[in-house]
This record gives C-alpha cells, structure tokens and sequence, in this order.
C-alpha cells in the first residue's frame, strides 16, 4: 500500500514508528521501496554522498530535480520527500512556492522539507496553499553550518529548548505534515513529539520521535571516515564492495574472469572459414 500523509499521521495515531532513509538514484531507491520503508527522502546530502561537496551549499535546484526524477522512478511505495536546497527558498515566499512546484513537477516528489523554524513560517503557508505537502526541519539544520559555527546538538539550555518548542509548534500551525529534528537531545524530542499532533521524525534525536532517518551511506558504512554518534551500522556493505573489487581486479588480471560459462560460443566450422 502507498505510504501517504494520511497512513504516516496514522501510524502516528497508533503509536507505530515508521521508517525514512536517504537515497539518491533509482537502483538504490528501489532496493529501499522494496525493503519496506515508509519513506525515502532525497537530501541535500547528496551533495556530500554522491557529488563530493564539503557541505549542503552548493547543491542547486537542478541537482536536487535531477535526483529526485531518478528516486521516484524507482519508488512504488514509499513516500518521497525532497529537501529544498540552500537559497531556493530563503530568498522569497515567492521563491519558495516556485522551487517547491518544481520538485514536485520535475522531480516528482510526494513532499518538500525545508529546514528553519517560526521564521519560515509565511513560506511553510504558501506552499502549502498551493496544495504541497511540507515537512519541516528543526534542531541542526546543516545549512545554517555557518551561522551555528559548526555540527552542534540544538536546544540544550533553557532558552533553546523553549524555541525549539515553539518552533515546531509554529511549523504545525502553518500547514506542516512532519518535521525532522535532527540532533536534539532526547528528552526534548519526547517532549516535542507528545506535543505535536503530527508525526516527528528523528535523526539524533533518540527512540520516542513517530520515525527515524538515516542517510543509507552511513547505516551500510560506505561513507568516508567519521561517524556521527547517532549512526548504527547495519551492514558494512562499504568493505564488502571493496572486496567485491578486489576479486575482481585480481581475476581479471590472472585470466580467472571470464570463465567458460561466462562467454558466447560460435561453431569451430564458422571460425575455420574466416581464416
């Protein structure tokens, strides 16, 4: 059954957690569709995981649409929501409503995820009145990087907290269907979580939001180095790819590949008359 904004607000309402990870391209996104998760989104990431940027800033429009198409062509029954990329929105409600129309014509998204809280409120609105669904983005919002001086867990101290609070208040207010909180600590996640009515989604943001998300790098450990704290590897599929090449590089150059049941095969009599 396609995965909506009816059935996730639902499994919210019957205390079911429902599942989001990353993809980027068609083939990955059908392994996940058909893995079963509730939802794939198609993050600004992408220009860390799969364009090799330092950051989220300098992925454009025409990436996040390029990837997008690619996602959904490969997805049946999970929900698709697409990140709207730095400086496609912040410059104008106009802007936004615009470059969210776009992910959702070209690059066929289910749902849009804007990251900022009460100040972004007008722009949340107006996609919404035009009939897009928007998911919300609180906490640590990576393309804010420069303005928090770096990758920091959100909301530890009084005042933070209480604007986290109403920040997601004001998200839901204006038409929000989910919000991501990304690294916050858990007891605030809890408390935002019980007091929304529609479903939260964590990334470091511990066990009691309505979801988690995990970019699909990370959990199968094919990306770089560092590891965040709120990752789990669930299967190191990065060193099994880089056996997967090893063996192959090595019976390549020892004649071992291809094997006879490898080739095609053409009678001895055709050949003897080409000589």
């Amino acid at each position: 059954m396609k995965n909506t904004v009816m059935t996730l607000q639902k499994m919210k309402e019957n205390h079911e957690k429902a599942v989001m990870v990353t993809a980027y391209d068609y083939t990955t996104a059908k392994i996940m569709d058909e893995s079963g998760v509730n939802m794939i989104l198609v993050g600004d990431s992408l220009g860390m995981t799969m364009l090799g940027y330092e950051d989220t800033l300098s992925v454009t429009m025409e990436d996040m649409i390029h990837h997008s198409a690619a996602v959904a062509r490969g997805t049946k029954e999970a929900f698709l929501v697409t990140d709207m990329p730095f400086m496609s929105y912040q410059t104008s409600v106009y802007d936004a409503v615009v470059n969210a129309g776009r992910l959702m014509k070209e690059g066929r998204a289910n749902a849009v995820k804007l990251e900022g809280g009460s100040e972004f409120v007008p722009h949340v609105k107006a996609i919404v009145n035009a009939s897009i669904p928007v998911v919300g983005h609180i906490g640590l919002t990576p393309q804010s990087v420069n303005a928090f001086g770096g990758f920091k867990v959100q909301g530890k101290d009084e005042e933070a907290a209480k604007k986290l609070i109403a920040d997601a208040k004001a998200l839901e207010a204006a038409g929000a269907c989910m919000i991501v909180m990304e690294c916050v600590p858990a007891k605030l996640a809890k408390l935002i979580t019980e007091e929304l009515s529609i479903p939260t989604i964590g990334i470091g943001a511990g066990r009691d939001c309505d979801a988690q998300v995990l970019v699909y790098q990370d959990l199968l450990a094919m990306y770089g180095g560092f590891r965040p704290k709120f990752v789990k590897v669930f299967a190191n599929v990065g060193e099994q790819m880089r056996e997967g090449m090893k063996s192959y590089i090595e019976e390549t150059k020892s004649g071992a590949f291809p094997a006879e049941q490898h080739c095609f095969q053409i009678e001895d009599s055709v050949i003897e008359k080409l000589y």
